[in-house]
């Protein structure tokens, strides 16, 4: 069954392009995305199909049909897995760096998915074949905790707290620079950047609510170690949030400046995931200690070294 979405115009998206209005307006489809819905006529306007040409007016309603992702047969894959808990509903994973969440194109196997089919017998099926078990992700290079639904209802009742935002995600980061207020929100709204679409951006014509909260944990010579509670969950909001605030993270050469030797990866880990449990209701708290490359950067900083 297809997953229709409504799209409606506002006044400051009057006349433009479809497909690109879309791409825009729908930042998980790529343009081309979108222009194969509309192709294959899954984009209407009062029940009939529009052009890619099309330009938006003001209060148009438009119907995107978007269909079950094609399956990528994604294989099980011995791959071991820093499994924090497991019961026959739910587990909770510890990703390494480097591990990315689900297949894609380019990533068709080394996944979390892969190693998640090797080891459990079953997963929920609400992901799609694509992302079986995938309740939330981190970035690839992000290390940390990950909840995985073993049944569709685990999974429903996850991605409720997700949407309820009671599900809790604390991470830890470095980021350049000293930071003041030692603690305080960014609520700077992000979507998907006008010009580069690998990136996301606060400067967007389609933005969407994105709340992050800060408290300073260790202040060091250029840098200062972060604690990030996430209130929404909008694709690389802490990388986003905190290069818009003049801190970005300390190796993310995508928001950053530059590169740094101290770390070859941005420096982000889900250190903490709170939830309850989709069975019993018990509240579930985890922590990830941090890893290797991490721990290494604190002791470089702490002996004085700067990025």
């Amino acid at each position: 069954m297809n997953n229709r979405i409504i799209v409606t115009v506002q006044e400051a998206e009057d006349g433009e392009r479809l497909d690109k209005y879309l791409a825009e307006k729908l930042p998980e489809l790529s343009r081309s995305g979108v222009q194969r819905l509309i192709e294959k006529g899954l984009v209407t306007l009062a029940g009939q199909p529009v052009p890619s040409r099309h330009k938006t007016g003001i209060g148009e309603e438009f119907a995107v049909d978007i269909p079950p992702p094609e399956p990528l047969d994604a294989e099980a894959e011995d791959i071991p897995l820093d499994i924090i808990y497991e019961d026959e509903h739910i587990a909770v994973i510890n990703k390494a760096a480097g591990m990315v969440v689900h297949p894609a194109k380019g990533h068709a196997h080394g996944t979390l998915v892969n190693a998640l089919l090797g080891h459990c017998e079953g997963l929920s099926g609400i992901g799609g074949k694509i992302r079986p078990g995938i309740v939330h992700r981190i970035d690839k290079e992000t290390t940390g905790l990950l909840a995985v639904a073993k049944n569709d209802a685990a999974h429903a009742a996850l991605s409720e707290q997700l949407k309820t935002r009671a599900m809790g995600r604390e991470y830890l980061g470095v980021v350049r620079g000293i930071i003041t207020p030692p603690a305080g929100t960014i609520n700077k709204p992000i979507g998907r950047h006008p010009l580069y679409r690998k990136k996301m951006s606060v400067k967007t014509n389609f933005p969407r609510d994105a709340v992050t909260l800060y408290e300073t944990v260790e202040v060091y010579r250029a840098a200062t170690l972060v604690r990030l509670k996430l209130k929404t969950g909008r694709t690389h909001q802490i990388r986003v949030h905190m290069s818009a605030v003049g801190h970005p993270l300390l190796g993310d050469s995508l928001y950053g400046k530059e590169k740094t030797k101290l770390i070859g990866r941005p420096a982000l880990h889900a250190e903490t995931l709170t939830l309850a449990h989709p069975v019993t209701g018990n509240t579930m708290r985890f922590t990830a200690p941090l890893p290797a490359d991490f721990t290494a950067l604190l002791e470089k900083l702490r002996g004085g070294a700067v990025s």
